[in-house]
């Protein structure tokens, strides 16, 4: 048996998207948590103990159980209580396809633009093709989406807003003039009001130093 904490631990690392979406609902849920940054090179035993896989985020509860996916941290989030709808609005028909194409395609050739070294034996690891197909995949369809309302949850944000972000934050990242010139002024803005927003701001506080070993 392992230690049962009495509030929630969360393993995570402070740029990894998939880690970036469990906070940004645990903070805009108001559920408290314990960080726990995690040095990817170095990975704590505990985490190893809870998850073999040995990716963040891991989250232990109070009452045992692991959870060991971003979208189960964020369902967890609002669990005992949705008043707002950030997690209804999120179930639609529409955002769960805007979800799978983010974590599917999207990230695919997003790895590849951000890192073409690790696919140099792939036949299409160039970098130009990784990003005009990454563009394709979910860019385009965000645009579409965010030109008809501000938000994925209509007028309001919700979940899927949430998930996807980080990942586009961080295809922002790797060439932001190049960004900047993409005909898509609704992602552009959709993205300047995460990154200046205070919810982003306290998800990316820096933490204590990395536990290892």
């Amino acid at each position: 048996m392992f230690p049962v904490p009495s509030t929630p631990i969360l393993y995570s690392f402070r740029r990894c998207p998939y880690a970036m979406r469990a906070r940004l609902a645990l903070l805009q849920a108001a559920r408290p948590f314990q960080p726990v940054e995690v040095s990817l090179r170095d990975k704590p035993a505990a985490l190893l103990r809870l998850s073999p896989k040995g990716t963040v985020p891991v989250m232990q509860l109070p009452d045992g159980r692991v959870l060991e996916e971003s979208w189960d941290i964020m369902r967890w989030a609002w669990a005992d209580g949705d008043g707002e709808g950030w997690w209804s609005r999120a179930q639609s028909a529409e955002n769960l396809a805007l979800l799978h194409r983010n974590d599917g395609d999207f990230k695919h050739w997003l790895d590849r633009f951000k890192y073409p070294e690790r696919f140099e034996g792939d036949g299409v690891a160039r970098r130009d093709i990784a990003r005009s197909r990454a563009v394709v995949a979910l860019l385009v369809p965000l645009e579409g989406r965010l030109s008809a309302a501000p938000w994925l949850g209509g007028s309001a944000p919700c979940a899927t807003d949430l998930a996807v972000f980080p990942f586009v934050r961080q295809f922002a990242a790797v060439d932001r003039a190049g960004f900047d010139m993409l005909p898509l002024p609704a992602l552009h803005a959709w993205l300047g009001a995460w990154l200046g927003s205070d919810l982003f701001a306290a998800c990316m506080v820096k933490p204590l130093p990395p536990v290892s070993g």
